[in-house]
């Protein structure tokens, strides 16, 4: 990929990142307060909507191989567009779960698009580097949109949040019109299914992904490890004032730290890890350091602000440092271990593990960290480091599995007995 190219990449990804940035502090408090709906209604309609679109982000990233990934990005990009620009007409119930259905599938497909097309575009080597530059700049543009969106929160009026919202759908308009600048890439023929004939067995050539038992595995222990995404935006908030003394606003500065850590130290963090040994090595570390920032979480039960805050920052500390160690190996994993004429369909799924946090780890961290405690937190930093270590085993058998398929040049199944075994 050219330089050129890979700064329009960026500024699509801080283009979007600014919108969400601004949506993600508003978009709660417009949907109870202007929308009229209620937080139950508001939960219950995401959880469904994130769910359709952990479902939909596979077919949309095979759409992604076969039809070309830029022009699908494109399309993706504005369906988010209209998506949030329908939030702004939500006056109930039903219209707002359809809305959000839109939203999550176009979020959920525009992920394995990108993805898609940036493998199409970048050397293999040089993948993990510049994804670790683009979650930089993702976290600074979603910095820059908070920041926007606080003040439409201090404003407190309709119009605000409209208009917070209405950022959010014109920054999706930017970002589809900065993919239409990046070079054409043709759709991939290979990803086509095509009926092929095998001697002595009636075989398909592409089964559905969920038969890739491997790669099925590898993404479901990254599910688990991205549990760490509810805890910035809801658990943390709810633990500092309902179980420390520390201020509230200590939740909104814990945010900062953990963006500001990414957008600066990323890119670091992502280098040297080019290849399957050294993401494994990245994603067991990123477990450990997860169990030892749980444990400081939990320290911090029952004290009074100043303790309880410092605290909370070594936490927060811990916790990005785990969150780059994390993300650096398992975007490399995902494309390593994916077959490369169908980046596309396996980046849709490997999503899914996102969408699924997303859905279950609201309900899972609160009852397991408000209602638990001490215990809680213990529970999920042992969960989380025994998930980082089960990765190594699972990605070394994806890889076999991997390289078994792609020597007989065809996707079908490929039993235990024919993987090539470790000497």
């Amino acid at each position: 990929m050219t330089t050129r190219s890979q700064r329009r990449l960026a500024l699509a990804q801080l283009a979007n990142s600014v919108g969400d940035g601004a949506f993600y502090v508003t978009s709660a408090l417009y949907f109870t307060r202007v929308a009229g709906l209620s937080p139950a209604r508001v939960g219950l309609g995401l959880t469904l909507a994130w769910a359709f679109g952990s479902l939909v982000g596979v077919p949309l990233g095979r759409v992604a191989d076969r039809r070309g990934p830029r022009g699908t990005s494109v399309l993706l990009a504005l369906a988010t567009s209209a998506a949030v620009g329908s939030f702004l007409l939500v006056r109930g119930f039903a219209f707002f779960v359809a809305a959000a259905c839109l939203y999550t599938a176009a979020q959920s497909g525009l992920a394995a698009s990108r993805q898609a097309l940036l493998a199409r575009l970048v050397p293999a080597g040089e993948r993990t580097g510049l994804l670790a530059r683009l979650q930089s700049t993702l976290n600074g543009g979603l910095a820059v949109g908070a920041a926007l969106g606080g003040l439409a929160l201090s404003a407190g009026t309709a119009a605000a949040y409209r208009g917070a919202l209405a950022l959010d759908a014109v920054c999706f308009l930017a970002c589809a019109l900065l993919l239409t600048r990046l070079p054409r890439t043709a759709p991939n023929a290979t990803a086509v299914p095509e009926a092929v004939p095998v001697a002595g067995a009636e075989r398909t050539p592409r089964e559905g992904i969920l038969r890739d038992r491997p790669y099925v595995l590898v993404t479901l222990l990254n599910a688990i490890l991205m549990l760490r995404l509810p805890l910035l935006s809801l658990v943390l908030p709810l633990w500092i004032t309902e179980h420390t003394e520390a201020p509230a606003w200590v939740a909104s500065g814990l945010f900062v730290l953990n963006t500001l850590a990414v957008t600066l130290f990323q890119v670091r963090a992502a280098r040297g890890i080019a290849g399957l040994g050294s993401a494994l090595r990245a994603v067991r570390l990123s477990g450990l350091v997860m169990l030892a920032c749980c444990a400081v979480f939990a320290l911090s039960a029952g004290r009074s602000a100043g303790p309880a805050t410092a605290i909370l920052v070594a936490g927060a500390v811990l916790q990005v440092v785990a969150e780059m160690q994390q993300s650096a190996g398992s975007w490399q994993l995902s494309f390593d271990l994916a077959p490369p004429e169908r980046i596309g369909e396996y980046q849709g799924f490997y999503g899914t593990s996102v969408t699924v946090a997303r859905t279950l780890g609201p309900l899972v961290l609160t009852t397991m960290l408000l209602d638990w405690g001490t215990p809680g937190w213990l529970l999920l930093g042992g969960l989380m480091t025994v998930a980082a270590y089960a990765t190594g085993p699972a990605a070394r058998r994806a890889d076999r599995h991997r390289a078994a398929r792609a020597a007989v040049g065809d996707d079908g199944p490929v039993r235990d007995a024919e993987l090539p075994q470790p000497a």
